[in-house]
């Protein structure tokens, strides 16, 4: 994995366990994949032209004060996607890391290079040292998080090495403090500050500083930071909650002195005895609605806890539980009106996993207040091998939901029916996430090839605008900001 260019211009479980209710019937699309033909709870959405969004052409927000691409998907909802204006006919500007060949390491007996799953920098407008310039961040397989200048390609900072690959995505601090968050394989989760001449590691958490843990160490999802608490899940298959009482020192050097204020399991009774193992990390990125933040695991788990407790003393309390079956590494996205989008691989695992989401389906619209029945809608996806489903997290823009699949098909769904609109053929695996500004939906596939289509009218299959080939798989979603678009690939580069 690596390489990044710059371009320019389904039933449920009750939170208290129990059985699980029957899920949505499913029909099948023309190559397998299936969508609900009728919703369950009190949703009535299908064909209801009513129903639908009223603003259905306006762009997401991402709810920050600092302007910026901070953090996967760009928002406490994952639902941001970057500002345009996206280019019309894309070439490179430059590319990373100049002339010293590509961002390569060796992890778990093999190399890895470039960039990978999730993997999409941020980008960021700062006056950090008395310059105003716009930096580009980002985790690599190199081991190191790099913080670049947006016009050069040069680096602003020295790369700071973590002890492992990074595979997820940084984030930056939403409140203007010049820190950056980044987990990474070496065990830790790290919190640099970056307003000295090299980036200065402030502190770590490490995957065991809480108990008990289950299947690993490392550190996939992208923190997210709301009112001085970070939020974030961990390969320990914990959910963890940190004060970070940031301040700046008599120098005026930024400064925290994070507190672990809340963590729990991230997998139950129920859950172990349902799957029967014990893959249960949480890989995805935490999202967040309403003091509700909303995370699933490798077993399939989607839960909602409510956090509004935690400043005066009180824990967070678990509101929403709901069993997908097979593996959850895509981040739960939430529209706004709290609905929740839950994409899910399809592997052939357990008997009973494999049972479970035969039935619920791989791509599910949840309604949260209706913790009982909360399938509004649900789409299979299960016939391509060796492995079928969703590694890559929806976009939702207006009434449409954009995806692909394992297998390298491109999906446009209404999200208010679950009904497919069209779908588009690329070279597999596709897992980079889908980027929608202003009107252009940009695809990346494992042949190295990025594309832009026009979905001006999301009825119709979308014509390709433009498309730029820079070799290596494109697993890592793209960051759009300002007219270019800055993503890796695992060819070893960013562009």
């Amino acid at each position: 994995m690596g390489a990044v260019a710059v371009l320019g211009l389904g039933g449920a479980w009750a939170v208290g366990g129990g059985e699980p209710d029957e899920p949505a019937p499913v029909a099948a699309f023309d190559d397998g994949a299936a969508v609900a033909t009728t919703t369950t709870g009190d949703a009535d959405v299908e064909g209801d032209e009513g129903e639908r969004s009223a603003e259905a052409e306006d762009e997401p927000t991402s709810g920050f004060a600092t302007p910026g691409l901070l953090t996967f998907r760009g928002s406490p909802t994952r639902s941001y996607y970057g500002e345009g204006p996206v280019p019309s006919d894309p070439e490179e500007l430059w590319s990373y890391p100049g002339d010293s060949g590509g961002m390569c390491a060796q992890s778990s007996g093999r190399q890895w290079c470039g960039s990978g799953w999730t993997g999409q920098p941020s980008v960021f407008e700062s006056d950090i040292g008395g310059v105003e310039r716009t930096w580009v961040v980002f985790g690599a397989y190199d081991t190191a998080v790099h913080f670049v200048d947006y016009d050069t390609g040069e680096d602003i900072l020295p790369p700071f090495p973590t002890g492992d690959i990074i595979k997820g995505s940084v984030s930056v601090d939403p409140d203007g403090f010049p820190l950056v968050y980044s987990g990474s394989r070496d065990n830790e989760f790290h919190i640099l500050a970056i307003d000295r001449p090299e980036a200065t590691e402030l502190w770590t958490l490490d995957a065991e500083a809480v108990s008990p843990t289950l299947w690993n160490d490392d550190w996939d999802g992208s923190g997210l930071v709301v009112d001085d608490y970070l939020y974030i899940g961990g390969e320990n298959s914990q959910f963890h909650v940190v004060k970070l009482n940031r301040g700046y020192d008599a120098d005026g050097l930024v400064t925290v002195d994070p507190e672990l204020v809340f963590n729990a399991p991230g997998w139950d009774d129920q859950l172990l005895a349902d799957i029967g193992d014990d893959e249960v990390s949480i890989e995805n990125s935490v999202a967040m609605f309403d003091d509700v933040v909303y995370f699933a695991n490798s077993g399939g788990l989607v839960q909602g806890w409510d956090v509004s407790g935690i400043p005066d003393g009180e824990p967070a309390e678990r509101v929403f539980r709901f069993w997908m079956g097979e593996d959850v590494d895509a981040s739960v996205v939430i529209d706004d009106e709290g609905m929740l989008y839950v994409a899910a691989e399809f592997e052939h695992n357990t008997p009973s996993r494999q049972a479970r989401a035969e039935a619920v389906g791989q791509l599910v619209k949840l309604d949260p207040s209706q913790p009982d029945d909360p399938v509004v809608w649900s789409v299979a996806n299960q016939e391509s091998t060796p492995d079928a489903g969703f590694w890559a997290t929806p976009a939702i823009v207006g009434d449409m939901l954009y995806i692909a699949d394992n297998a390298g098909e491109l999906y446009g769904i209404d999200r208010m029916t679950g009904e497919q609109v069209w779908q588009i053929s690329l070279a597999g695996p596709t897992w980079q996430s889908p980027v929608v500004v202003d009107d252009v939906l940009i695809e990346g596939d494992c042949d190295g090839i990025l594309r832009g289509f026009d979905v001006s009218d999301p009825t119709v299959e979308p014509p390709e605008l433009w498309s730029v080939s820079v070799g290596g798989c494109i697993e890592s979603t793209p960051a759009l900001w300002e007219g270019r678009l800055f993503f890796g690939t695992r060819a070893g580069r960013f562009h």
